[in-house]
């Protein structure tokens, strides 16, 4: 049993019959009252997230868990298929586990996070960015470059996304994984 000052970030706790992560947390001392610790939680199994305030001393059941690296294979109709990159077995988790889905290509390293008692698959973290290849780009509008003028592009993966004017099919990008943003394009 862990208490509220063990809270950090990315920890996974055992709450209303659920697994969540920590995401967010703030330790508040206010100046009249007790102290307490607010925080948002994500569950693993469904990605709900929710605000909790725990008061100060608050005992929380600490879920244990490993963390490794997986190769993404392919996907099915159901999920997502990944080798371990040590001792390559193979592992299915569910579409709804992974948040951003649509910017994993095949052959990316993903960090799943398992249960340490019976290795069932919690959650999978994508890397912060990506690179991918554009395949279709909108032409862009000549003289429309006053302000950060934007046009949409479909990425190797299916993916829709905004990419500057200047972002032509075959271009190279790096993206950000988080909300799909674009971030540069790289050189060959």
């Amino acid at each position: 049993m862990a208490t509220t000052s063990d809270i950090r970030k990315g920890l996974c706790i055992n709450y209303n019959h659920d697994i969540y992560k920590v995401i967010e947390f703030l330790h508040v001392k206010p100046g009249k009252g007790p102290a307490f610790v607010r925080t948002k939680l994500k569950s693993v199994t469904t990605g709900k997230v929710i605000d909790n305030t725990f008061s100060a001393g608050h005992k929380i059941d600490e879920v244990r868990v490993i963390t490794n690296r997986y190769q993404y294979l392919y996907d099915d109709e159901n999920g997502f298929h990944f080798m371990n990159n040590d001792d390559y077995s193979q592992i299915y988790i569910n579409k709804d586990m992974i948040e951003n889905a649509q910017y994993m290509k095949s052959g990316e390293e993903v960090t799943i996070v398992m249960k340490e008692e019976d290795g069932t698959p919690l959650s999978a973290e994508l890397p912060a960015n990506v690179i991918v290849e554009v395949t279709e780009a909108a032409p862009g509008v000549k003289g429309n470059t006053a302000t950060n003028a934007t046009k949409d592009a479909v990425i190797e993966t299916g993916a829709r996304i905004s990419v500057p004017l200047f972002i032509e099919p075959g271009d190279k990008i790096k993206i950000s994984t988080e909300d799909g943003s674009y971030l540069e394009r790289l050189k060959e």
